[in-house]
């Protein structure tokens, strides 16, 4: 059966690769359960598989500060065991783990800034299926959350943070995220202590306050119908609270994340064969309507590798990085917008400078047409590759429903990237970036 699966799986990819259009002919269906839950559906049949998305608005953003970590800290250890539930005995974390082997299924469970996630992919033969639903539904309801198996796993996660204060790339990241988001909970990050707040007793409250089937957005790709996908919603959605839909409530609000008032300039004394050098700022929400004329202008300054100005004008001319880059971090609020490079300890100094000035020359006076042209043909061309797999079309899939993006989005992604003229993109990256008042964040470069 594997091996009969895996020709499946291959034959059915290289057919999606093979026309550019079949993003196309896949239109969403989005629909509300009466328990509150939407669902976001595309039958995509060329191979019998459904790939299934759950996510709640508990990410790690909501995570109270003396206890972060606590939203990864839950999600991690759905995966550790589940409670009995009436003729069904309790599975240790082996046993869970061999339960999916034996369905040849796979269930996944993680914490974003924004979001709890959990995943499900599965062969849509009925009798897999629905026991691949009947277990996923079992962990995302009843996890044990066994106390040994958490002091275990606790030690684990700080074990790893101990390690990461010996990385360089770490010890920066961190002390920009802190700076750029101060006090919101973007800018958190768990530590020894906060670990030590959390409890199994603590997980369980804060699932119990966190999952209801009626604030589920559902995402699924895959060789279902509507009414298929339908009852895969409500099997997968069953052991959770059911709050009624008219009575459910939206999670409290999130405080806004606020811009900076100024530059502030942090640096930090690090033994190390590099500099590190991060600067940035408060960047993008995903639904702001200019994302896609950021998204162009970020290829061109420093998020297209080799092609990028950035690339261009501090490596490529003056030999002063290993690499340099620039990325935006959009989520339901203004994640990071952000420049990292590396360099000798005693070109830390110029290669800044050198950056500071790109970027200020660019957010005065946009790309060149030369530059749109060649990011328009990138991104255009390699639309395809984002949507080539089930996993990826589930990705932008549920990219729609958690930003709430129209359901045509991607039939018209080409042509209004295609849209955007150089002065757009020049507007947008002005109206996002502010290079005079930008944390800049400098580990281990030579007084």
């Amino acid at each position: 059966m594997r091996t009969s699966f895996c020709k499946t799986l291959v034959g059915g990819a290289a057919a999606l690769l093979a026309s550019h259009s079949a993003w196309a002919l896949l239109p969403i269906e989005h629909w509300t359960q009466d328990s509150g839950a939407q669902a976001w559906l595309v039958n995509s049949p060329t191979i019998p598989m459904v790939d299934v998305q759950l996510n709640f608005d508990a990410g790690s953003r909501r995570d109270p500060a003396n206890q972060a970590g606590l939203a990864s800290a839950a999600a991690m250890m759905a995966s550790k065991g589940v409670k009995a539930q009436g003729s069904a005995p309790a599975l240790d974390e082996n046993a869970v783990g061999e339960a999916w082997a034996d369905l040849g299924a796979s269930f996944g469970a993680g914490a974003s800034s924004d979001a709890l996630t959990f995943s499900l992919r599965s062969l849509t033969d009925s009798s897999l299926l629905n026991r691949a639903a009947d277990l996923a539904a079992r962990q995302m309801a009843q996890p044990s959350y066994d106390d040994a198996v958490w002091q275990r796993e606790r030690e684990r996660w700080n074990a790893a943070i101990k390690e990461g204060n010996t990385r360089p790339a770490v010890v920066a990241g961190r002390a920009f995220n802190k700076a750029v988001f101060g006090s919101h909970p973007y800018g958190l990050r768990a530590t020894e202590d906060t670990l030590a707040q959390i409890s199994p007793a603590v997980m369980q409250q804060y699932l119990a306050r966190s999952v209801d089937a009626c604030r589920a957005k559902v995402t699924l790709v895959g060789a279902l119908d509507k009414a298929q996908a339908d009852a895969l919603v409500k099997r997968l959605l069953a052991q959770m609270p059911a709050t009624p839909k008219a009575q459910c409530a939206a999670p409290p609000e999130v405080p806004a994340v606020q811009p900076l008032a100024k530059a502030d300039d942090v640096k930090i004394a690090f033994d190390s064969a590099q500099a590190q050098v991060l600067l940035g700022q408060p960047g993008i929400r995903r639904a702001d309507p200019d994302f896609l004329a950021v998204m162009v202008g970020n290829h061109i300054l420093g998020g297209g590798g080799f092609a990028s100005r950035l690339m261009e004008e501090v490596r490529e001319k003056r030999g002063l990085v290993y690499g340099v880059y620039s990325t935006f971090n959009p989520g339901l609020d203004a994640g990071a917008f952000q420049i990292g490079l590396q360099t000798r300890p005693d070109q830390a100094a110029e290669a800044l400078k050198v950056t500071r000035e790109v970027l200020s020359q660019f957010i005065a006076k946009g790309p060149t047409e030369h530059e749109l042209r060649d990011a328009k043909d990138n991104l255009i061309g390699g639309f395809a590759l984002r949507v080539d797999s089930n996993a990826k079309l589930l990705g932008n899939v549920t990219n729609i429903a958690w930003n709430g993006l129209p359901l045509d989005y991607l039939d018209h992604w080409t042509d209004r990237v295609e849209a955007l003229s150089a002065d757009d993109v020049r507007k947008a990256m002005a109206r996002m970036v502010q290079p005079d008042k930008q944390v800049t964040v400098v580990l281990g470069a030579k007084p």
